[in-house]
């Protein structure tokens, strides 16, 4: 126990504050959800301990009316911080209402995303519908800017959950077994189970082609529609969580060899979604994008970003193709936004292209074709022909 009045624990009355301990120099700070400042109210020492030991505090009054800090885990904190939704959401109940809200909605479509009126309809009818949605394309395509439009879109309670960082499925998905003293042996329920219990709740799983196999076991019957249930435990018996009314879950993932890190999904998993593919943009979309997102920026060096980004899109797809991976609308919003604060292509391809793609093999390697790509379009842009086998090789003999 840590008691900054120095008395010892005779009742565990609560009063439901919770702080976390955050470092400024030399000084332990202590804030709860709210951001409303204990510091003054809390030992040194209570406050430096808990903070090495990466726990919260809660402030407790014992039978004599005193009020006392005990140190608990980080999960008690995060729970004051779980927002409270609204679940009365005027969701189209009526088949014809159905019908007009969703071939209604491409005006809900931010600019920002480029996705075609199709994909964008199936996307929202999908949702509206109660379908589990599957955001599939290459990295950096939009997927996930997409599942947090229809979000907005759609007005409903959301929650967002990485699973590609999830370093303990069970833990995030259902929750942990906490001991104190005070209260003993004790279960928190993780976030997972108090947004899938939110009526009409859209829920993002993020990057769920990263996810650890034992998340996918967990998520099995939280996905199915013929189940839509979370079990706690799995012994016989044990409690289990129903999915509320209305919820949907939109899952992004990349599919595909050049994704190491990945893993391939279940085909179990994947039937259990409505899979929506997002589209590589061409030359013109990206340039419509970034300009669209970098106004005051030349449009001159935006086309210039945005062809060289398609052509390694078109070099990386042919057979017979230089680079074995393509510059992602990610790295073209990353490029744009370095020429926004004043570099020049060069250089921006220099701190965010060029890592991407090896430099084995001399004048023969990924760099080198992308090294030459980005020169052309420095220089005047206008050269179709932008390998010339002969030059490489005239250029290489200078340097004996």
């Amino acid at each position: 126990m840590i008691d900054n009045n120095n008395n010892t624990m005779k009742g565990n009355g609560m009063n439901n504050i919770v702080v976390r301990v955050e470092k400024s120099g030399n000084r332990f700070n202590a804030f709860d959800a709210d951001g409303v400042k204990y510091t003054s109210q809390i030992t040194t020492g209570a406050r430096k301990k808990a903070y090495e030991k990466g726990m919260a505090l809660e402030q407790r009054v014992n039978k004599s009316g005193k009020t006392y800090w005990w140190a608990v885990p980080m999960a008690e904190y995060e729970r004051t911080t779980q927002p409270v939704f609204e679940t009365s959401v005027d969701v189209p109940q009526e088949h014809t209402e159905v019908l007009n809200f969703i071939h209604n909605s491409y005006s809900l479509k931010p600019k920002g995303l480029m996705m075609n009126e199709l994909k964008w309809k199936y996307l929202i009818r999908s949702a509206v519908r109660g379908k589990n949605i599957l955001m599939t394309g290459p990295a950096g395509c939009g997927k996930t800017m997409a599942a947090k439009s229809l979000v907005n879109a759609l007005d409903r309670p959301d929650f967002y959950f990485n699973m590609g960082s999830t370093q303990d499925p069970r833990a995030t998905l259902i929750g942990n077994v906490h001991f104190d003293k005070a209260k003993g042996t004790y279960f928190s329920e993780s976030l997972f189970v108090k947004a899938i219990q939110t009526p009409n709740a859209v829920i993002l799983l993020d990057e769920l082609s990263r996810a650890h196999p034992d998340a996918w076991n967990i998520l099995m019957t939280v996905l199915d529609q013929g189940q839509r249930y979370l079990r706690l435990d799995e012994a016989n018996g044990q409690e289990t969580i129903n999915v509320a009314e209305g919820v949907t879950f939109v899952a992004t993932a990349n599919i595909g060899n050049e994704y190491t890190s990945t893993r391939v999904m279940d085909k179990a998993l994947m039937d259990r979604f409505t899979i929506v593919e997002m589209d590589v943009l061409d030359d013109k979309q990206e340039t419509e994008l970034l300009s669209y997102m970098f106004p005051h920026v030349d449009v001159s060096d935006l086309i210039a970003v945005a062809e060289i980004a398609n052509t390694s899109r078109v070099e990386s797809n042919s057979e017979a193709g230089k680079i074995s991976t393509a510059i992602s609308t990610r790295s073209s919003v990353e490029m744009a936004g370095l020429l926004f604060d004043g570099f020049g292509i060069d250089e921006a391809a220099q701190v965010c292209v060029y890592p991407q793609f090896s430099d084995d093999g001399g004048v023969d390697s990924e760099r080198t074709y992308i090294k030459q790509l980005v020169q052309k379009y420095v220089s005047d842009g206008s050269d179709d022909d932008l390998f010339n086998v002969e030059d490489i090789d005239d250029e290489s003999d200078d340097d004996f």
